[in-house]
């Protein structure tokens, strides 16, 4: 019974010692005037922190990309076919290669 009765008077206790916290609330100390602000500081703050972070992740965005040589509007270059087709005609062109071989290679890089 005595266990019970401990068990119960004991977060009373500890309410009853809390008390004199309660007593005396923010607007009776001196020094805490921002106090009447209601509040909203805590919305500027997150707002804040928000912005901080999408800042380093933006700043880290940029350079990796920066880094890896991406580019805006995807890549420009010609590929790879395109660029040996190019040469291929360029030499034809010039005369290095007769009809007949730049069309087995044209379709040799077709393949």
């Amino acid at each position: 019974m005595r266990r019970h009765l401990t068990r119960a008077l004991l977060p009373l206790g500890s309410a009853l010692a809390a008390l004199p916290a309660y007593a005396q609330t923010a607007t009776n100390r001196p020094g805490y005037w921002h106090d009447d602000w209601g509040g909203g500081h805590m919305l500027f703050g997150g707002l804040m922190m928000t912005l901080f972070w999408g800042g380093i992740i933006l700043v880290i965005f940029l350079v990796v990309r920066w880094m890896g040589g991406g580019s805006p509007h995807g890549s420009t270059a010609p590929t790879s076919r395109n660029k040996a087709l190019g040469i291929l005609q360029e030499r034809f062109a010039r005369g290095e290669i007769d009809k007949d071989e730049f069309e087995e290679r044209k379709r040799l890089l077709s393949d």
